[in-house]
């Protein structure tokens, strides 16, 4: 079982080393309708930081996590789109959005590793 985590533990980091960001939103931007999806396909950085919180997302999906946790990462997911849907067109609140949901999804997998890595 310990081999198993372990080897579960790499690929998730080998996966989350491959995340870089391109310029492609994580979402079809032919159906963006709302001001913030509109301008996360208009701006490249925005793009780019979409596509890269998409990856980190795809990565940390993939941990197992005690029952209930899974439900709080769903409604962490729902608050960040909340978060993006406020700020509408702004770039600079955009921006703000992504970068602090990136930094906690890097955060929640380094400590999902940990865990699955001391089991």
């Amino acid at each position: 079982m310990l081999r198993s985590s372990l080897h579960a533990a790499a690929l998730i980091l080998s996966l989350t080393g491959l995340v870089t960001p391109v310029a492609a939103a994580s979402f079809d931007c032919a159906k963006a309708r709302n001001p913030d999806e509109i301008s996360v396909c208009k701006y490249r950085n925005l793009s780019e930081l979409d596509s890269e919180m998409g990856g980190l997302w795809y990565a940390y999906a993939k941990f197992p996590f005690l029952m209930g946790a899974n439900g709080e990462r769903q409604t962490e997911a729902q608050e960040f789109l909340a978060k993006r849907k406020a700020c509408g067109a702004e770039r600079a609140c955009l921006q703000a959005a992504y970068t602090a949901r990136i930094a906690k999804l890097r955060s929640d997998i380094t400590q999902a590793m940990k865990a699955v890595c001391s089991q």
